[in-house]
């Protein structure tokens, strides 16, 4: 038998749903700490949503990255970061960091991925955005579970 209702796991264990959020709370505050600002952590949470395929998470931190300070432009080219000169150092090693931590590629691929996130991340960036990505990657996999839907603008109404 197969139901066409979803469950919405924030709304069914609110909770867990609650720790979630002051565990994305500690690590947004340990971002802020480590000198990461909001538009690079954006520009992270984006990232990974793409990779996932999280539309829920797409559209709210699309929409959170341009409210940051991050440009179309950038957020348009972010699956091909390694194509293009728009991102810095720290920038591209953050995306690395992430993508690896998201994919979990081979372990070869994994210590390329970390050594060169480690050779424009200090420590305390390098995890910082380990917990970044760890703690999205939840995000997505709820959103996805649970179906949570995009809402159309209302400018586009």
């Amino acid at each position: 038998m197969t139901t066409t209702q979803h469950i919405f796991l924030d709304k069914q264990h609110p909770a867990v749903w609650r720790a979630i959020n002051g565990l994305a709370l500690k690590v947004k505050e340990a971002a802020a700490d480590a000198g990461i600002d909001a538009r690079t952590l954006e520009l992270l949470n984006v990232r990974i949503s793409q990779i996932n395929g999280c539309a829920y998470c797409l559209d709210l931190h699309v929409r959170e990255a341009l409210e940051a300070g991050e440009t179309s432009q950038r957020l348009a080219v972010l699956p091909a970061w390694r194509d293009t000169a728009l991102f810095t150092e720290k920038e591209r090693g953050a995306l690395a960091l992430v993508e690896s931590i998201t994919e979990l590629p081979s372990q070869q691929l994994r210590e390329q991925e970390e050594g060169m996130a480690r050779k424009s991340l200090t420590e305390e960036e390098f995890s910082v955005v380990s917990w970044v990505a760890v703690s999205m990657n939840a995000f997505n996999r709820i959103s996805i579970v649970s179906h949570h839907p995009v809402r159309r603008d209302r400018q586009e109404s």
